[in-house]
């Protein structure tokens, strides 16, 4: 026969474990596929890179996810649901965060334990920013060929859609085109490029920061090559908000090619600096 001992130390065991199993809450499960982006005149293009979502429900943070993604959320019944739109500032992967010109997403959602309940967030630019846009849809461009480079962009017309294409052929070396001169606001104020590319080789994104008595020439992205298009988001805050002093600045994009059996190929299209 079992000993009064071994019979508390079930009962103990046994109780801890139904007390147990009757806290845990049974979580409600929420799911997002994919996302969209509104059109907004002021924006131009509504391609968009959104890789993450951040999503807030009455107002406390649940997590950030990669998309698409189901993830467990331990509330239930009606609620308010906020989410916001993730990019990959300058590419890397490790610097996820809020793309600050989107607005965010609300909604109002009845969770119920259990249940999966799918949602789809729509986006849109936010209307307190401002955009200079480069699209190559209109007679003329706000971006030219710089006194570096060995070459000009061509326009293409391909599926109704106009970009820049631009070819180094040995025995050339560099092609390099930038914005026209852009005030942009200082003091952390945030300042992204948006970028449509696809390239053979990786390429530069700087600025020429303009001082009254001298330009200064700022690298700050390589980005890698892409054979399909693709687009990048590139943070500018940072170079803008410590150039004190400076009057105006330029975008630029570069690129040499390296390997002298190849001739190497760019295309660019929706060139947007956010600000």
């Amino acid at each position: 026969m079992l000993n009064s001992r071994i019979i508390y130390k079930i009962f103990v065991f046994l109780f801890i474990f139904i007390s147990c199993e009757k806290d845990d809450k049974i979580p409600s499960y929420l799911k997002v596929n994919n996302v969209n982006l509104n059109y907004n005149q002021n924006f131009g293009s509504i391609t968009e890179n959104i890789t993450d979502v951040w999503v807030y429900i009455e107002d406390n943070l649940q997590g950030v996810y990669e998309i698409p993604v189901e993830f467990p959320v331990l509330e239930e019944g009606i609620k308010n649901i906020r989410v916001k739109a993730g990019i990959k500032a300058n590419g890397i992967a490790s610097t996820r965060i809020q793309y600050p010109f989107y607005s965010s997403f609300l909604d109002t959602i009845n969770l119920v334990k259990d249940e999966t309940i799918e949602i789809f967030p729509t986006f849109s630019y936010n209307d307190a920013f401002n955009a200079i846009i480069e699209d190559f849809e209109n007679s003329g461009t706000t971006v030219d060929s710089t006194i570096s480079s060995e070459i000009d962009f061509t326009i293409v017309n391909e599926d109704e859609n106009k970009y820049a294409f631009a070819e180094i052929i040995s025995p050339l070396i560099n092609f390099e085109i930038a914005t026209q001169d852009l005030t942009l606001p200082q003091q952390g104020s945030p300042v992204y490029l948006e970028l449509d590319y696809k390239s053979s080789t990786e390429f530069l994104v700087g600025m020429y920061i303009n001082y009254p008595q001298d330009v200064v020439k700022s690298e700050l992205v390589w980005v890698t090559s892409k054979q399909d298009w693709n687009k990048i988001y590139i943070n500018l805050t940072q170079t803008v908000s410590e150039s004190i002093g400076a009057q105006s600045f330029k975008v630029f994009i570069n690129m040499r090619r390296n390997d002298p059996s190849s001739n190497e190929e760019i295309s660019l299209d929706n060139i947007k600096v956010l600000y």
